[in-house]
This record gives structure tokens, sequence and C-alpha cells, in this order.
């Protein structure tokens, strides 16, 4: 009676994106071999902070490592963790970077006197606030590099952002490429991006949150291939390897680093040294059994197996952005790894002008709240430039191409019916 309550409660109240129709965040529909696995973790409940209360745990987390390492192209023999996810995966690889780039003993003696500056895209996600803010540097550290027609950091502007710190006093220690970003599946030059860090010594880090495991792809973007030179990798297997939640992954190429930053050894510490103490590598010492469902799922589906569900979803945002190209009243703007963004613009509206696209948004807005309102679909926007647009994020092995045929429709229907709404005719 009491678990049917609960049921009940979720089910009903759910924002239900395992549906195939499910595309507004990155947030995957959960493959069902992760739900025996949470089970099976959830019975044992093993802590998976030292070796010695976790044996077999923790050396399933280490091989889950080496595993996804191997997916990536990125050395198999790094150092690595799971988390809780993205965000975490990240703030791990900058409080690792500031402990081997930073002057002196930043651990004991803080961040003393020391102007330590990290470079990104303005398509970042937020998380490198929190991870700037947490390791004592300030958001004023950040450096917001500004980013071309397609969405990556421009690599001269980097260059020049980097010069003028070092002239001023200022001691850059950090670069991060995102490979995938939030809002349109971006990819930074990531290749140029190492070069750069190679040259003034700069910790490289990929923000692979999401596009991360598309490296594993045959025609994968070129630039994506080069996440093999960062000096830490931030991944999310419950995004694109559809792990149910919490899954996220964070690698760095010298196991050391990883200690470097976060071990302590008090005296009640007496775990002993027989394989790997995860307590050592990151913040956490009573950890879950997260590997546990991503070691399943990867051994249920397969290298191939992934593949083709990854490249499955890429093209069914091709799809997508095609059908919005050919579709008179919708305006099909970016499209990158399985990420498509568009609008609705009405056939007789006429030429882009400023009042235009202020009304546009005005009614993609309106168009986006009613589709999220009315159950048929689930899609977020983004802000490109001045559009604000609809954007599909296709992590979900449960869409079919009828449902991206099914989204135009509705679409189409819907921002009909609010344009004739909104917009004065003349009489």
């Amino acid at each position: 009676m009491l678990l049917d309550h609960a049921a009940d409660l979720l089910f009903e109240h759910s924002l239900f994106n395992g549906h195939p129709r499910f595309w507004g965040y990155i947030t995957s529909s959960s493959a069902p071999i992760g739900a025996l696995a949470e089970l099976l973790a959830a019975v044992v409940n093993p802590n998976v902070g030292a070796w010695l209360l976790s044996p077999m745990a923790s050396e399933i987390e280490a091989q889950t490592i080496r595993w996804i390492a191997e997916l990536l192209g990125y050395p198999s023999d790094c150092g690595g963790l799971f988390v809780s996810g993205g965000n975490m995966a990240n703030i791990v690889c900058f409080l690792t970077a500031r402990q081997a780039k930073a002057a002196g003993n930043v651990r004991e003696l803080g961040m003393y006197q020391q102007r330590l500056r990290v470079y990104c895209s303005k398509e970042t996600h937020t998380w490198v606030q929190k991870a700037a803010d947490i390791a004592g540097l300030g958001t004023d550290a950040i450096r917001w590099v500004p980013v071309d027609d397609e969405q990556r950091m421009s690599l001269p502007a980097l260059k020049e952002q980097i010069a003028a710190d070092i002239a001023s006093g200022d001691k850059p220690f950090l670069v991060i490429g995102t490979a995938g970003s939030v809002s349109t599946g971006a990819v930074d030059g990531l290749g140029a991006i190492a070069a750069i860090c190679r040259e003034f010594d700069l910790w490289f880090h990929v923000d692979g949150a999401y596009g991360g495991f598309a490296a594993m792809l045959p025609d994968t973007p070129r630039d994506l291939l080069k996440l093999s030179e960062a000096d830490s990798v931030a991944v999310d297997p419950h995004k694109w390897l559809y792990a149910s939640l919490e899954a996220g992954c964070a690698l760095v190429r010298d196991p050391q680093h990883l200690r470097d930053a976060f071990a302590y050894h008090p005296p009640y510490y007496h775990f002993g040294v027989e394989a790997i103490n995860y307590f050592d590598i990151g913040p956490q010492n009573s950890r879950g059994f997260r590997a546990l469902k991503v070691w399943l799922a990867l051994q249920q589906v397969g290298r191939q197996g992934y593949v083709s569900l990854l490249s499955r979803d890429i093209q069914l945002a091709e799809e997508l952005f095609q059908r919005a190209a050919l579709d008179p009243e919708l305006e099909a703007v970016t499209r990158s790894l399985s990420i498509a963004t568009f609008r609705y613009r009405p056939a007789d509206l006429g030429a882009s002008r400023a009042e235009t696209e202020v009304y546009l948004n005005q009614l993609n807005r309106e168009l986006l709240t009613r589709l999220q309102e009315s159950g048929e679909a689930y899609v977020s926007n983004a802000v490109i430039g001045e559009k604000f647009v609809l954007r599909a994020c296709i992590v979900n092995f449960r869409t079919t191409s009828a449902d991206i045929q099914e989204l135009t429709l509705i679409v189409a229907r819907m921002g009909k019916a609010i344009d004739q709404a909104l917009r004065p005719r003349d009489s």
C-alpha cells in the first residue's frame, strides 16, 4: 500500500524523461539494466570510499573507469572516479588543476596573494563559476573568451587574453575546452587549445559531460578526438551512455595529481594500500556504488552497440534540422552532435527587421511554454545571437523518426495558433 502510494506520486508528477519525445535537457532515457543495478547496489550497500570497505565494488569502479577512458581514446592508465554528475566531475578536475599549477602549497596556505586565471568560452556551463568559488579564486578569475559564428571558442582571443594577463602580473593556470556545449552542442578547437596550453604551460581540461562520448564514433568531429591530449576530462554516463542518475566521471591523465589534490591521512584511517582508496582521489569519503550500472551496461551493449545508438541520435537530430529547413513555417538554426535548434517563423512574416526579431522571440517563448505544458513533446530553448530558439537534445534510445516528424507538425500547429492570437492583421 505504501509503495503503491509512493509510485503513484512519482509517476503522476514526473517530467517523464524516459518518454520518446523528451528532448528538453541532457538527461537521457534510462536503460532498464540501470534500475536493476541500482537495486543490487542498494541491497549490498558498499561504501566505495576505501578498498577495505568495498573490495569488489572498488575493483568494478576501477575497471569501468578504464573502459570509459578506452571509449574516449584517453590513456587507460589514467586516474579517475565516479561522482554525482558533470558539475562535480568538472569541479574535481578544476581543483586538481589548481593544486598542480598554483605556486606554493595552496592546500595549507590557501590562495594568499595569487591571482590565478582560468579561461573558457562564453558557452561554457555555469559549473565553472561554482568551481572558481569553491576553489577560492572567486568568479572574477574567469576569463570568458568570445566565440565565433559556430559558437566555438575564439583561439586568437584566447591567446590575446592569456598574454594580457601575464603582462599584468596574473597567473594563467587552466584552459577549459568544451566538447558539446549545452546550447548547441558546439565542440571547441581542442587540438589548437592543447597546443596553446603547451605553449604557456597551462592545464588543459575538457568538459565533455555531454559530447565526450561521441569521440568513439568513426565519423566524429576531428576536434573531438583531440580530447585525448587533455590533462583532465569530465564525462557523464548518465547523459549519453543512458545510465540512470547519478553517474558523472572525472578522468585525470596522471593519477598522482588526484592524490596530490585530495589525499589526507589522519591517524584514524587504517585502510591499507591493497588497491585504490577513492577517498584519496576525490572529495567524498562515503561513496555509493555508482559504477555498477555503467559496468553492466557497457557489457550488455558493448562499444559497437553504443556507436550505433549515439549515431542514431545524431541522425535523428540531423533529420529534425532538415525537416525544419524544408518547412516554410520553421527556421532551422543550428545542428551539432545530437542537438538541433530551430524556431517557428510564419511564412508571411516578411523580411527580418529588428521589430520582427522581437516578435519572433515573443512568439517562440510562448510556443515553448505551451509545448512543455501540452505533454505532446518536451524541448527546451537556447539563445543564439539575439534569437530565442527551440532546442531539442536527443540522447534518447526510445526516440524514432516518427517522433521527430510529429514534433515538427506539433510546433507548426501550435505556432500558427499563437501567431494568429498575437499578431494583429489588417482588417
